[in-house]
């Protein structure tokens, strides 16, 4: 898998062999992507990438001119392919990675993220209770946004948790954009 933009443009990701890995396609993060650096500054920003897999998500943002990028992956086998790919794109004093259950961290993180991107395994409801802790223990910055990847399968579901429409349709993929306040 290939970074699409940035200064990372072109080289390439590790993709673990694994059921438990379902990355963003290169379309899908392109198109988010730009939607993102229409209303998003990368320059500088704190990232997290919770549910992270291939970490494709979050070296996109470091590409993007992102400060720091923490990824929160709970398999090990995972967990160990984003620190490789990490050491590859030679990045590693810019990511924090955490080998962690999402709500575990979320629960007991302090930080506060500028962006936090989400992609859980599609029919993992969890992603409900993780929306839930970033605002109740306000995780993002005054100004911060959280975009949720998730199934068109789950929309109806997503809709009742969520109160609010998918801002975006690709595919099979949903893609909500929340705001700080929201």
């Amino acid at each position: 898998m290939r970074i699409i933009s940035g200064h990372l443009r072109g080289r390439t990701i590790k993709v673990p062999n694994s059921k438990g890995v379902r990355p963003t396609t290169e379309k899908n993060r392109e198109a988010i992507f730009n939607f993102l650096r229409n209303i998003f500054v990368f320059e500088e920003a704190t990232i997290l990438d919770i549910y992270a897999g291939s970490g494709a998500l979050g070296f996109e943002a470091l590409s993007q001119g992102a400060k720091k990028v923490t990824f929160i992956e709970q398999n090990y086998r995972i967990y160990q392919n984003i620190i490789f790919n990490a050491t590859e794109l030679g990045v590693l004093e810019s990511v924090e990675i955490v080998k962690s259950d999402a709500v575990k961290f979320v629960k007991r993180t302090n930080s506060k993220f500028d962006l936090i991107l989400a992609d859980p395994p599609f029919f993992r409801d969890d992603i409900y209770l993780v929306f839930e802790e970033i605002f109740k223990r306000n995780l993002l910055t005054e100004n911060g946004l959280l975009i949720i990847e998730r199934s068109i399968q789950t929309e109806i579901e997503d809709k009742k948790v969520f109160q609010k429409e998918p801002i975006k349709k690709l595919g099979d993929s949903l893609i909500y954009k929340f705001e700080n306040g929201d």
